[in-house]
């Protein structure tokens, strides 16, 4: 079973803060994903990302 929770609400945190005070459940801490933004902006430093002036620009680099 998993349970997700908004880490923002005190009311959740302090459920969760509660279960964990019971010693009876083991909860496993799951590292935050990363959305989208963070994605293309880790893309757009690394380099990935390239820019054209046009579409047709663009469709020369691709081989059409």
């Amino acid at each position: 079973m998993t349970i997700s929770y908004d880490g923002r609400s005190k009311l959740a945190r302090s459920v969760v803060d509660f279960i964990r005070s019971l010693d009876v459940f083991t909860i496993t801490e799951q590292p935050a994903t990363k959305g989208n933004y963070h994605l293309s902006q880790e893309d757009i430093r690394a380099g990935r990302v390239e820019a054209f002036d046009s579409s047709s620009d663009m469709f020369k680099s691709l081989g059409f």
